[in-house]
């Protein structure tokens, strides 16, 4: 994440995690219109002042506990082929993007994105490219080892994972779940194996 802090004004590990806690604590509980500096001060013990120096406004906030919460818990696995790693991942992925909470947490950040060009910056680099380049992580290792589709460009892969996902949460409302995981490995890496083998 981005440090929104200001020269010289070194983060507590410990504050910035209780704050990223409460937060993700608050938007479960009431949602992101009902998220706020002054809540999330008064859950998490820290100062208002404090928030406001580290981050320029909730919804910066939200985006370093969603983003922190993603890379401790989708891992980035090297188990030998990208079908294997590819399950994982899309599992780990959909398990967390699929929950109510962080499902709606994903589109009130979206949306903000749209409406603040600053924020949609910010988002962009520290979430959607972030997420990009781990699942990329799997897909470059998986082009060096001929195991990708023939004649699809590593680009149009990860394209293809974060659209669907983007899609379903924004579009149709349908379900993100190990179900849709087990259809994309089945479409980009699966080579004669039933997704049944990769688990």
């Amino acid at each position: 994440m981005t440090d929104q802090s200001r020269p010289g004004r070194k983060r507590s590990e410990q504050s910035r995690l209780a704050i990223l806690a409460a937060t993700l604590e608050l938007v479960a509980e009431s949602g992101y219109g009902a998220l706020t500096i002054e809540g999330i001060a008064a859950r998490s013990g820290v100062g208002k002042q404090t928030i406001y120096r580290w981050w320029p406004s909730k919804a910066d906030v939200l985006l370093d506990a969603l983003a922190t919460k993603a890379d401790l818990q989708i891992p980035i696995p090297d188990q030998g082929s990208f079908r294997a790693d590819l399950a994982r991942f899309l599992d780990s992925t959909f398990e967390l993007g699929g929950k109510s909470p962080v499902a709606d947490t994903l589109r009130a950040l979206m949306a903000q994105a749209q409406i603040d060009p600053e924020f949609g910056h910010r988002f962009r680099a520290d979430f959607l490219l972030r997420r990009r380049d781990a699942l990329g992580t799997l897909v470059d290792r998986a082009g060096e080892r001929g195991e990708l589709p023939a004649g699809v460009p590593p680009g149009t892969v990860l394209d293809v994972v974060f659209g669907t996902l983007w899609y379903r949460l924004l579009a149709t409302r349908e379900p993100v779940d190990r179900g849709l995981a087990g259809e994309l490995v089945t479409l980009l890496a699966d080579h004669g194996a039933s997704t049944a083998e990769i688990r």
